[in-house]
């Protein structure tokens, strides 16, 4: 999850050289994830509001794929989702352009039992065509923020519209423009700057020293994206009691509340005036027929 002058080149065939934005940005990405990857579990996965953030959205997961069906899932990390739902009797093909994010998957994977059902493989959310083989997939999922590091998603929506079959569900979980915790935990710490830093829809976020660019679309701009391959069917919040990662401290000293707060989020995440105002935002799109 996220929060000088050179010379010219002398010559046309020098230039040809340097990397694209998108090679250079994807790069970045992988730098960062690949030095938090045997860490992440600890700092996310396990804690107690990873835990509450991450149980909503199973729940989703839970009614929406069902047993037999073949899921695509995007930015597996660590690979907690996957083995989720083989365990639940679904075979999955999970992605990450972080190389140690699928080591430490893989390992996992040979510890479960049910591990058999899952394969992981290095790929970013760019590349998915890579995929082909003419294989279609039952449906698909996108967890906690990795479609926010990249810039063009209408690229990867209709990547999805050619490998899921028609009326397939893709489930994704995204960074919202405006999270109400994160404004209110920073303004009343004096920090201005970093509460309203997803307002302008893009930000360059510093993990472990490296940068890694990161985009907050609104919930308008996220369904023209996936349009015409997919239409919405439901949004809900993912966070909007709960607060944000770097809350745990807050989370571990008061478990009561916190408690309290995962309960609230089930109760009123998907009401209208809420839904976009968690830390996150989970939008079910369908697979249209055309």
């Amino acid at each position: 999850m996220i929060t000088g002058v050179v010379n010219a080149p002398q010559a046309s065939n020098e230039a040809a050289t340097l990397p694209s934005p998108m090679a250079s940005s994807l790069s970045s990405a992988s730098a960062v994830f690949d030095g938090i990857a045997e860490r992440y579990d600890e700092i996310f996965t396990h804690t107690t509001i990873g835990r509450l953030q991450r149980q909503l959205v199973w729940d989703v997961l839970a009614s929406t794929f069902s047993r037999g069906q073949h899921i695509l899932e995007l930015n597996c990390g660590t690979g907690e989702d996957a083995l989720f739902l083989v365990t639940r009797g679904i075979s999955v093909t999970a992605c990450d352009l972080s190389t140690r994010m699928i080591e430490v998957a893989q390992r996992r994977k040979l510890q479960n039992e049910a591990g058999g059902n899952v394969e992981f493989q290095v790929l970013a959310n760019e590349n998915l065509a890579e995929l082909g083989g003419g294989r279609l997939f039952d449906g698909a999922l996108s967890n906690f923020s990795g479609l926010n590091c990249v810039e063009d998603t209408r690229e990867v929506a209709a990547t999805l519209g050619a490998l899921l079959r028609p009326t397939a569900r893709l489930l994704i979980c995204i960074s919202t423009r405006f999270c109400a915790w994160e404004v209110l935990w920073y303004v009343v710490r004096g920090d201005v700057r970093k509460a309203c830093r997803r307002i302008p829809g893009h930000t360059i976020a510093t993990v472990e020293g490296l940068p890694v660019q990161v985009w907050y679309p609104t919930l308008r701009e996220t369904r023209k994206q996936f349009a015409p391959w997919f239409h919405l069917r439901s949004v809900r919040a993912v966070g909007l009691f709960v607060p944000p990662s770097y809350a745990e401290g807050w989370a571990q000293r008061h478990k009561q509340a916190i408690a309290t707060c995962g309960k609230l989020d089930r109760l009123l995440g998907h009401l209208p005036m809420l839904r976009t105002l968690g830390d996150h935002m989970l939008l079910e799109f369908e697979k249209t027929q055309s």
